[in-house]
């Protein structure tokens, strides 16, 4: 009896086992399918079409850093190519396809399109005081990697940073600013705790350490812009636009 029954036991056993793989394996298949659909949504409510708009946005990581440092080149040399906005807006109607992203501080002296000659739809520009990392804006350069099949990602310090100064008022003094200010002052805290006090070039080793920073944090992030690393489909650099000259030093 015993062995009757140790025997129905193991039947049963089996029998859930291979029921619970089959939920398993139908319940991969329908998120699976749903990720599909969603990246299908998305991508017919972005812009993104099969032919890209401009066709020489498509790089390499590589080659769309090299272009972007060329265009800083020529701005610094005061050589930047006459905007043509009619042109553009034809071709954008279309879709877009820009080949570089940036996070940039949002300093109304610093302007990504200008410092880099570009034009509309060649950059997608994210920007916030002090240029650091939030959930809004990984997930906005995502979108521009996944979706937009963005191959290159710069985050964009500057000299003589307002809210990296503030971040080393907070730290050092305790200083506490108005309503949600302090927050920024917080998120760049980090990268001031970096940088020794006794730095003769504080601010700018602390704008230096916070792009650092930022890059890598950025590198790390999953499961999609860490993956796009590891496969090179994706470069993530860093730099810090000289107020004076209005070049560009990379720093990561």
């Amino acid at each position: 009896m015993c062995k009757l029954f140790n025997k129905q036991e193991n039947r049963d056993l089996q029998q859930n086992q291979q029921r619970r793989s089959f939920l398993k394996l139908s319940m991969a298949s329908a998120l699976a399918g749903l990720g599909v659909a969603a990246a299908n949504q998305v991508m017919a409510t972005s812009g993104v079409i099969k032919e890209p708009p401009q066709p020489e946005n498509v790089l390499t990581p590589e080659a769309a850093l090299e272009r972007l440092m060329a265009g800083n080149d020529r701005y610094v040399a005061g050589h930047s190519t006459p905007l043509n906005f009619e042109h553009e807006r034809a071709a954008l109607v279309k879709g877009q396809n820009p080949y570089a992203s940036i996070l940039s501080c949002a300093d109304s002296r610093i302007s990504p399109e200008f410092c880099f000659d570009e034009q509309r739809g060649d950059l997608f520009v994210a920007r916030v005081a002090g240029n650091y990392l939030t959930t809004d804006f990984v997930a906005t350069l995502e979108y521009a990697a996944v979706v937009l099949h963005t191959p290159l990602i710069m985050v964009l310090g500057h000299e003589s940073c307002g809210a990296i100064q503030a971040a080393i008022d907070a730290v050092d003094n305790s200083t506490q600013f108005p309503g949600h200010i302090q927050s920024i002052a917080s998120a760049l805290a980090p990268a001031v705790r970096a940088i020794d006090k006794q730095s003769k070039n504080r601010i700018d080793d602390v704008v230096k350490m916070n792009v650092i920073q930022n890059v890598q944090e950025l590198k790390k992030q999953t499961p999609i812009l860490n993956r796009l690393v590891a496969e090179k489909k994706l470069l993530v650099v860093g730099g810090v636009y000289n107020l004076k000259t209005g070049k560009v030093d990379m720093v990561a």
